[in-house]
């Protein structure tokens, strides 16, 4: 799913030469730095490079690893990407599925923001009330990478639509690196490559990103745009689980537009979303977009 080799050329080919002091003319033809000069500048030999971006050198050090951090000016999220690549132990295997019952419990508990709980792949594996009113839809069984890319493309849910695809593809990234042998999370990319040309062209780039915390924008049907702040807690039990909570500030439209949302049964909201909703207009007096 994920390669070093790949991941080392997309990064050098970002490099600018004169920022590392190299100095070129009209004749150079390579975007970014050549091997020989990522090579240098870390301090290994061009042979040992060309190895470790084929996947034939194993076991790098630290040392070389920082060195070539320094060089393609990694952050951290991309530094521990590269590590994982490098080394031919990471095989984690996919953690399981199972909730705690004790977690449904504090899903339930927050009832003024929508809540979900999810997985590595972005499989959405519980949520509470206001998270299905907001997706419209029951949640266990919703992958929300493929709901984005495949689902969601023409109805508009997400109102910041193209910075939504680079975090979640980042996010797939990062996945695929740190369980390389999971064959569902294989298939779910498989699945994205085949169905969208703006996926494709995203999964070549080889971002990645680490989903913690932002600004998420939804243009929901009936009650309009809600500006969320979504914070993303990692669960300690070394499931691959989040719980993700997106929230609305304090006296805002945004905390209006919940309010309304909320005073919504699932079933009434199931069917406005599911009728004709005029583009533009809220279905609910006093909504907005």
């Amino acid at each position: 799913m994920d390669d070093l080799a790949g991941f080392l050329r997309t990064r050098r080919s970002r490099v600018d030469p004169s920022s590392v002091g190299i100095r070129v003319d009209s004749r150079r033809r390579v975007a970014g730095l050549r091997r020989e000069e990522v090579a240098h500048l870390s301090g290994v030999s061009v042979d040992y490079y060309v190895r470790l971006e084929q996947g034939r050198a194993t076991q790098p050090s630290d040392q070389v690893l920082d060195a070539l951090a320094r060089v393609l000016g990694l952050d951290g999220t991309e530094r521990g990407h590269l590590s994982r690549l490098a080394c031919q132990r990471r095989r984690a295997k996919a953690p399981g599925g199972r909730i705690r019952p004790e977690l449904l419990r504090v899903l339930e508990l927050v009832v003024d923001a929508p809540a979900l709980i999810m997985n590595h792949r972005m499989d959405v594996l519980a949520g509470n009330r206001l998270a299905g009113l907001l997706f419209g839809r029951p949640l266990p069984g919703l992958n929300t990478a493929r709901h984005l890319f495949l689902e969601e493309v023409e109805r508009g849910l997400y109102a910041d639509w193209d910075t939504c695809t680079l975090d979640v593809v980042g996010h797939l990234r990062l996945a695929a690196g740190q369980y390389p042998e999971d064959p569902r999370l294989a298939s779910l990319i498989g699945e994205l490559a085949m169905g969208s040309d703006r996926f494709r062209r995203l999964w070549a780039r080889a971002d990645v990103r680490a989903r913690t915390h932002g600004n998420k924008p939804y243009r929901h049907p009936l009650v309009g745009l809600l500006e969320l702040h979504q914070e993303n807690f990692a669960l300690p039990d070394e499931s691959g689980m989040e719980l993700v909570v997106l929230s609305a500030a304090p006296g805002t439209p945004a905390e209006d537009g919940l309010r309304l949302l909320s005073g919504l049964s699932a079933d009434s909201g199931a069917a406005a979303i599911a009728s004709e909703v005029v583009p533009g207009r809220s279905a609910i007096p006093g909504g907005s977009v």
